[in-house]
Parts: C-alpha cells; structure tokens; sequence
C-alpha cells in the first residue's frame, strides 16, 4: 500500500511526527504555546477588619483577608514571581445599602488596600474590579428600580465613580465587570476629565451568565437577594438580564467591538474553560490584549478532582492554562497563579540541579 502524504508535507516512513516527542527536552524545543509568570493575574478577595485570614470553603486553598494579612500574602506572592493582582471587596454586611455607597467611597476596603499595597510594593500591577453585587443589599450588578429591573443607565455614575475611587487611590488598572451597556464610555470619560487618561480599562467585555461563579458568590456574598423583594417590586433571581447568554458567540464579539470602541484597552471572556471558542473568536477578530479569567467554578472543579486523585492537579492546570493561550489569551487570571508560579520555579530549579550534576 502506497502510504498518504501528510497533508502538510511528506509521507510516512520518512515522516515520523513521534521523533519530536521522545524526551522531554525535545518537546520544551518544539513547544508552539507557552506561557510564562508574567501572564498570570492572581486574584484576591479582602475584608474589613484587623487579622484574619479566612479560608472559603468552596474555595480550597483561597481566603478572605483583612488587609494587613493580605500584605504577608503579597510577600509571598512576589517572591513567586507573580508581578499582578485583581482586587475584589468584601465590605461589612451593614454597609451594603441599595446605592452601593461603599463601594465609591474613600474609604472602602478596596480603597484602602490599593493605598497600602502601593506603599509597600511599588512594583505589583494592582487592578480592581469595578462592580456593585457586593455592595449593594440586593445583590445586583446595578440599580434596581421601582419596577424590580436592573436600571442600566442609573447605575453609569455609581460605576465610574467606583472606577474613579479606584484610581485616586492608586490602582492600575480598572476593571469594570457588571456588564451594563455603555458603561466602559462613561467610565474613561470620568477618568480623562479628572487627569487619569492614561490609566487602563481591563473590561469583562464578554461575561457570560454561568453556573460557575457560586464559589465566587460565596467568597465575597454577592449572591442576588430575592428575599428583598417589596410590594409591586420584584428582585431578580438571577443576572441574566445583564449577563450574557451562553448559547451565543457573536454578541459575545459585538460587546468586545463596542468596548473597545468606548475606550476599552484589554478586553476579557470570563469564564474560560467552556468558552475557549468564544476567546480564539475575540483572538482573530481584534487586535488588543485579550484576558481570559478561570474563574472559581473552574478552580474549584480541579480541587475536587485533585483531592480525590480522579487528576494530578499540576498537569491539569497547565493543560488548561496553555488551552487558554493557545486560543489566544494573553492575560490569564487565576485563582492557582501564585501555585503555578511556584510550580514553575521548583522544575526550573531541578533543571538547574541536573544540568550542574552532568558537569
């Protein structure tokens, strides 16, 4: 039998792929994806209040800090090599009121940690997350109305003037992730009129309504409150009013088009894993960084595995984060960022032990 051309040049026998895989050396040579520390974005969850460090329990290995124990964590996070951070707030359960003033004010936690993290470590890229469901008694993205919709217009000010916070008090970057239309516009608009235009916008540009955000709900206690409910007005149950729908890719690619023409400097699918089509779609349509973030379902789901030994933990994240990049993300937030870093700095020291034993 004649043997088939490979599709791409030559023919078995003298074509043997299998060549480049025999030792673990030559697949490093030929490796097309790869990703390195300085991709990573490690994201942190911080509370009011001194000393405490509380571990989440649909997030093992994750914890809510208080900001002066959130500090002795960065010690160790950028000694890992970790160089960036996303900052989610967690404000005391009384200060959540149906305008989410806490989450605008000077002195919100979120607030205060990006001060005290730039005090101590100049060199760490800090960006926050711009939402209200944490802040708000309802648990929403946004304002309710009278009529028990989410007011997208109303709640623009709320969230440019939680991005403006953010920026006064030294962040980054600032990423807005409520998903309310026009609201990337409104918020570079606030910050060029008051000096901060050169301060990026990481947009959740594509943000999907997904079964994967419980552990994130959990961690922060954002979860919608229909219990909240009053007389004619009905609180939603859920965010798929605002959020988007799963089944859909190109309205996916015409929120990405639209952010970026409002101002957006990276944009952003969330979650990752089941939307890889949705990141290689964004990839080829444009040409601006591209952020993909496994978000807690998806760590949580690797834990669980890992911890009753279905998958090696190791292997499994690698897999999905050189998934992530080889769909064409650059920016990969993740909640194992800091393990990675760590992981990859032990086999580059083993490395280092076995060249140095054949010398």
């Amino acid at each position: 039998m004649t043997a088939k051309p490979d599709r791409l040049g030559g023919k078995y026998p003298a074509v043997r792929l299998r060549r480049l895989r025999r030792n673990e050396a030559c697949r490093r040579l030929v490796r097309e994806t790869a990703f390195h520390p300085d991709q990573l974005v490690m994201p942190y969850f911080v509370q009011e209040g001194p000393r405490c460090k509380e571990e989440i329990r649909s997030l093992p290995g994750q914890y809510r800090f208080s900001i002066d124990c959130l500090m002795e964590e960065l010690d160790e996070l950028t000694g890992s090599g970790v160089r960036a951070v996303l900052l989610f707030g967690i404000p005391d359960e009384g200060k959540k009121d149906e305008s989410a003033s806490a989450a605008w004010s000077s002195e919100g936690v979120v607030q205060k940690a990006v001060r005290e993290i730039k005090r101590r470590f100049q060199d760490l890229l800090v960006i926050t997350d711009v939402c209200l469901c944490a802040y708000t008694s309802h648990g929403h993205c946004g304002m309710v109305n009278d009529r028990g919709e989410i007011s997208n217009d109303a709640s623009l000010k709320i969230l440019s003037d939680t991005a403006l916070s953010h920026a006064e008090a030294g962040a980054d970057i600032v990423a807005p992730s409520d998903m309310m239309d026009g609201r990337i516009q409104m918020i570079r608009k606030r910050l060029d009129g008051a000096g901060f235009e050169n301060l990026p916008i990481l947009s959740y540009s594509a943000k999907y309504a997904s079964a994967f955000y419980g552990p994130f709900r959990d961690a922060v206690h954002s979860a919608p409150r229909p219990e909240f409910s009053s007389g004619n007005r009905r609180i939603p149950a859920d965010r798929r009013s605002y959020q988007m729908d799963p089944a859909n890719l190109r309205e996916a690619m015409r929120e990405i088009a639209l952010d970026i023409d409002e101002g957006a400097d990276i944009v952003m699918v969330k979650p990752a894993m089941a939307y890889l089509d949705v990141i290689r779609e964004a990839a080829r349509t444009f040409d601006v960084p591209l952020a993909a973030y496994a978000v807690s379902g998806e760590y949580a789901m690797i834990k669980a595995a890992a911890e009753k030994g279905i998958v090696d933990e190791r292997q499994a994240v690698w897999e999905t984060l050189t998934a992530f990049a080889r769909a064409g993300a650059r920016v990969l937030i993740t909640y194992h960022a800091k393990q990675v870093s760590l992981w990859n700095s032990s086999t580059q020291r083993e490395s280092v032990k076995r060249v140095t034993a054949l010398r």
